[in-house]
């Protein structure tokens, strides 16, 4: 069965070339363009990961991982963050606050998904 992603991401070409690159690998995405709707769509459905942008309208991606971490059935599955503050300040904030993992931007869609295919291997 294939994987089910959520992709929470407000720059519609950035959101569009990752969904794109994503099911040409055979993953089943859920796009997201604001906290609010990633926030529903996490309450609403299981995911093997989930990758969160920082800045959103809404609730930025922060905010949406505390929720997240909160929900019990919910607190265990990956989530990536993907930002383009990316000091190492930025980077320990967002671990700290319940990220797994993190990726900064600009990356290229062959990165990103080596890094998902390594995630979702380390998850199993």
């Amino acid at each position: 069965m294939a994987q089910k992603i959520l992709l929470a991401e407000d720059e519609d070409v950035l959101r569009m070339l990752v969904v794109d690159s994503l099911e040409d690998e055979g993953y089943l995405i859920d796009e997201a363009c604001d906290g609010n709707e990633a926030l529903r769509f996490v309450i609403d459905n299981d995911y093997d990961l989930i990758l969160m942008d920082y800045m959103m309208p809404g609730m930025s991606g922060l905010e949406v991982i505390k929720e997240i971490r909160k929900m019990a059935d919910k607190e265990q599955v990956p989530i990536m963050m993907l930002s383009a503050k990316s000091q190492k300040t930025d980077q320990e904030l967002v671990l700290q606050e319940g990220a797994d993992y993190f990726m900064a931007k600009p990356f290229s869609p062959l990165a990103l998904i080596e890094r998902i295919e390594e995630i979702l291997r380390e998850e199993k």
